[in-house]
C-alpha cells in the first residue's frame, strides 16, 4: 500500500499543480474582449461601406469598368 500511495499522492499532486497552473495563465478573449473587436470590426466595415458606395469611389471604379469594356481588340 505504501508505493501505490505515494504514486497515487504524486499523481494527483501533479495533477492539481498543472490545474493552478492553467488557471493563472491568461489566454484568449475575455466577452468584453469579444464585444470590443465584434464593434470595432462592424465599425470598420461601416466605414468601408461607405466609402465604397460614396460618389467618388462609386465614380470611378464605374469608369474603371467602362474602359475595360470599351477596350479595343
Amino acid at each position: 500500500m505504501g508505493k501505490t500511495y505515494e504514486r497515487a499522492r504524486k499523481a494527483l499532486g501533479a495533477f492539481w499543480a498543472t490545474r493552478r497552473a492553467a488557471l493563472r495563465t491568461d489566454t484568449g478573449m475575455s466577452t468584453v474582449e469579444y464585444a470590443l473587436g465584434l464593434l470595432t470590426a462592424a465599425g470598420i466595415a461601416v466605414m468601408f461601406y461607405k466609402v465604397m458606395t460614396g460618389g467618388s469611389v462609386s465614380g470611378a471604379l464605374e469608369s474603371l469598368v467602362t474602359k475595360a469594356l470599351d477596350a479595343p481588340f
